[in-house]
């Protein structure tokens, strides 16, 4: 049974207009125990944010791991998506691509760092992701790495058009990515094809380490489903937020 004390959550909505999408994006911001706007916090970056509420249950790990693991506690943000045109935002081919980057790193970014204590270096900022919310993540990172130098990504969709501007470029030292992929996840049919994630997810790790880039990767049993990525989030958590 989950302890009573995970589930006293203090999650708030709010919403941003954003100029370069020409509408409105929904936020829910998850503020950790014992939350006081004297302090400062790091902050996790959450795509696809209503789910990473409802399906990963990232607000339950989050007190466990601050409460009971010692983590330092730490803000999120949940940028939530239209399902109907996530896509198009999301993949580097998108029609919104250009305007949905722009969008979180220089509308929702100082919103929130406006209105929550949270800190101003890249080093505490966590982008995290699944499946194109993971490959979105990481091209946020290589777009803006004054913002970004932390990713999460739980079975990315790095499609050939990203992985292709991942190798443009050359240094990536600066660059830490958490990465995992199900192993059963060979053959996922999603809007624009059926892909081999895992082949994927292989080609990418290659790709950023070449390049300098701080990698952790695993390949666990697992589909490309929440059932698998909300039991991973603890340990993507911990990664980046651990500091003993």
């Amino acid at each position: 049974m989950t302890d009573a004390r995970y589930l006293k959550r203090t999650i708030l909505k709010d919403e941003i207009f954003s100029t370069y999408l020409n509408r409105t994006r929904n936020l829910r911001i998850y503020l950790p125990p014992g939350y006081n706007e004297i302090l400062s916090y790091p902050v996790v970056y959450c795509q696809d944010g209503e789910e990473f509420f409802n399906f990963g249950r990232i607000a339950t790990h989050a007190n466990r791991l601050i409460l009971d693991e010692g983590i330092e506690p730490f803000i999120i943000v949940g940028v939530e998506v239209d399902t109907s045109i996530r896509t198009q935002e999301y993949a580097p081919f998108g029609s919104m691509f250009k305007a949905y980057t722009a969008c979180f790193a220089e509308e929702i970014i100082p919103y929130i760092e406006d209105k929550y204590p949270i800190r101003r270096d890249a080093s505490e900022r966590i982008l995290a992701g699944d499946s194109l919310g993971g490959s979105v993540s990481l091209h946020l990172a290589l777009m803006y790495p004054h913002l970004f130098r932390r990713v999460i990504s739980l079975s990315g969709a790095f499609y050939e058009a990203s992985q292709q501007i991942y190798a443009e470029k050359h240094d990536l030292s600066w660059l830490s990515v958490w990465m995992i992929v199900g192993l059963q996840e060979t053959q996922f049919i999603s809007d624009t094809g059926t892909y081999d994630f895992v082949e994927l997810n292989r080609q990418t790790k290659a790709l950023l380490e070449a390049r300098g880039a701080s990698v952790s990767y695993e390949e666990k049993e697992g589909q490309h489903l929440w059932g698998f990525w909300q039991n991973q989030l603890p340990d993507a958590l911990s990664y980046f937020l651990n500091r003993s």
